[in-house]
């Protein structure tokens, strides 16, 4: 297993993002999601509101899921995945609460995880509607945080690894962060940006913010590192989701 960060983290290049620096950008983002030739959906990322939860002021990260309900046998879903985070000493972000709301089937909180750091517990309710604990493992998520948690290290030349609770255990997103850099396009921005890749697996996780496999992922070379593109295998070929729309406020100039 990877060491964690057991300092506070700093960035090693100027560049690189802190959690602060992404929230106060106010961003919006529209993700499509292709498999091969079909467009299996879309995914919106936007973060609501900060909220009090159990005494303490959180964020509040929203990732909005709708299917292709032109595909043969998918029809239409809609799933709404929910985080309450904060920041750990080490400047991490860590979930204290994390739920799934399946509207088309209209299952408000189909899916919870709640994470007791008085009771070193995380207590789940799954989609077969049964119920228990884990032992709390720091710094805990749900899967949901990745899309900031990751953008933390791109280009940093690290290797880390995030815990994730999901289908009733304790797994772990594996990264490989490179600073090398790749000229790629893309529908969101006007012209070529500057891209850097991570590569990474994972152990002992399934889900839709624990999928499973290898996976390659691209961010923006800016100041943010805008989540640009991630690449999932599957059983043959690879899912693909890919940023199509960004809005920043106050805006700025991709590079």
């Amino acid at each position: 297993m990877l060491l964690f960060l057991s300092l506070r983290w700093t960035p090693s290049h100027a560049q690189q993002p802190t959690v602060s620096d992404i929230l106060s950008a106010q961003e919006w983002f529209r993700y499509e999601v292709s498999y091969g030739f079909f467009t299996l959906g879309w995914v919106e990322v936007f973060m609501m509101p900060d909220t009090l939860y159990e005494g303490q002021m959180h964020h509040h990260l929203v990732t909005r899921m709708i299917s292709n309900e032109r595909l043969p046998l998918i029809g239409y879903e809609q799933d709404e995945f929910h985080s309450f985070f904060r920041l750990n000493d080490e400047g991490l972000p860590i979930t204290s609460l994390f739920w799934k709301d399946n509207w088309d089937e209209e299952k408000p909180k189909e899916i919870v995880y709640a994470f007791d750091r008085t009771r070193n517990q995380v207590r789940y309710k799954e989609e077969d509607d049964t119920e228990g604990a884990l032992d709390l493992f720091e710094p805990a998520t749900a899967g949901h945080v990745v899309f900031v948690y990751s953008r933390l290290f791109a280009g940093s030349e690290y290797r880390t690894q995030l815990p994730v609770f999901v289908s009733k255990k304790l797994g772990f997103l594996d990264f490989n962060h490179s600073s090398e850099t790749e000229l790629r396009e893309y529908q969101a921005f006007d012209a070529l940006v500057t891209t850097l890749k991570t590569t990474g697996s994972t152990i002992d996780i399934a889900g839709p913010f624990g999928f499973s496999g290898r996976f390659d992922a691209y961010f923006l070379n800016d100041e943010l590192r805008v989540p640009l593109e991630a690449r999932v295998k599957m059983f043959l070929g690879s899912a693909v989701v890919t940023l199509i729309e960004y809005r920043r406020t106050p805006s700025s100039t991709a590079n």
